[in-house]
């Protein structure tokens, strides 16, 4: 289960809707599954990665730079499990195979964990940092269209980064007073989060020098540091939005997040992991990635997702890239009284 040490938990929203020992089963963490969803996205980069060195021509390498940034956001997910302390069950081994997920893409997972705490506890709310994010659509399809060229231009990576490796600001949108987001936060969290952050600088420091000291520093600025400023920033901004984007009833995480049907090879290159599950996820933020689509079949098979939108990606598609328009009545919801 998600740890329960006041100012470091994840909040269960439906904890109470399942048997209690279904949830226990389902929240239990395999050691092999998840050190195979580690090793498999280590050996595609470094397939693709050998095979852009071997060609390198544009012909090669364009596509690689693509798949590239596909295992590395898929490295970003597995990032998050470690933030929810579900990738493994020793603290010591959960910790160190997630920073090593995040840190190669210059993210500080600890700090990541503070920020994403926020984003469980407090989804929708002025708390949440997200929101600057998905919030807000849909916004017309020129809009959106915008976004994702930017992103894949390098444009705004620097945003993202400022986002995992500085902390998350709020504001009071009526009176324009500064929030205090972190004060629900232990501050074993919040020292943990300022070692890593100086560790992910002075890494990427470090592996700067080291390929311009070996003759490699084209390699690595094309094929390492081009997908994580381009491919990755394009394939976070399109998940969050798809994942809360053009929502209308924020009340509850079954209505204010939304699960995408997706075949398998569409999942592989945007939604690794089964991070498409992502309703379930806020639901029972106890339940490991793999054990997602049994928590989605085990709460549709007993109406728990009535209300909820669980479509087809492409009709998430047409909902964030829709005009902007007034939204409509949320459907009913039985779990909002739960």
């Amino acid at each position: 289960m998600s740890t329960s040490i006041r100012g470091e938990e994840f909040k269960d929203d439906f904890r109470r809707a399942l048997p209690k020992e279904l949830v226990r089963r389902l929240s239990q963490v395999s050691f092999w599954r998840s050190a195979w969803s580690v090793l498999q996205e280590f050996l595609v980069l470094g397939v693709v990665i050998a095979a852009a060195l071997y060609w390198w021509s544009w012909w090669a390498v364009i596509p690689c730079v693509f798949l590239i940034g596909t295992r590395q956001h898929a490295l970003f997910v597995l990032a998050h499990e470690s933030a929810h302390y579900r990738l493994f069950e020793q603290r010591w081994l959960n910790d160190l195979a997630g920073r090593v997920c995040a840190t190669l893409e210059g993210l500080s997972m600890r700090t990541y964990r503070v920020i994403h705490r926020l984003h469980h506890n407090n989804l929708y709310t002025e708390l949440d940092p997200d929101t600057a994010l998905h919030g807000g659509y849909p916004r017309g399809k020129a809009y959106l269209v915008k976004k994702l060229l930017r992103d894949l231009a390098g444009f705004t990576a620097w945003k993202t980064y400022a986002y995992f490796l500085g902390g998350a600001p709020a504001l009071n949108t009526r009176t324009k007073v500064a929030i205090r987001p972190l004060d629900d936060t232990s501050g074993k969290l919040r020292e943990e989060a300022r070692i890593d952050r100086n560790t992910v600088i002075l890494f990427h420091a470090t592996a700067l020098l080291f390929f311009a000291w070996s003759g490699f520093l084209v390699e690595y600025l094309v094929l390492w540091i081009l997908p994580l400023v381009t491919v990755v920033q394009a394939i976070l901004r399109l998940r969050a939005i798809a994942e809360h984007g053009a929502t209308t009833d924020f009340s509850s995480p079954l209505t204010a997040a939304r699960t995408n049907l997706v075949p398998a090879w569409l999942g592989w290159l945007i939604f690794p992991h089964h991070v498409n599950y992502h309703i379930e996820h806020h639901l029972y933020a106890s339940v490991p990635q793999y054990n997602l689509p049994e928590l989605h079949r085990e709460l549709a098979d007993r109406g728990l997702l009535a209300g909820a939108e669980i479509i087809l990606f492409r009709v998430t598609l047409g909902k964030i890239f829709a005009s902007r328009s007034r939204p409509e009545a949320p459907p009913a919801n039985p779990l909002n009284a739960a």
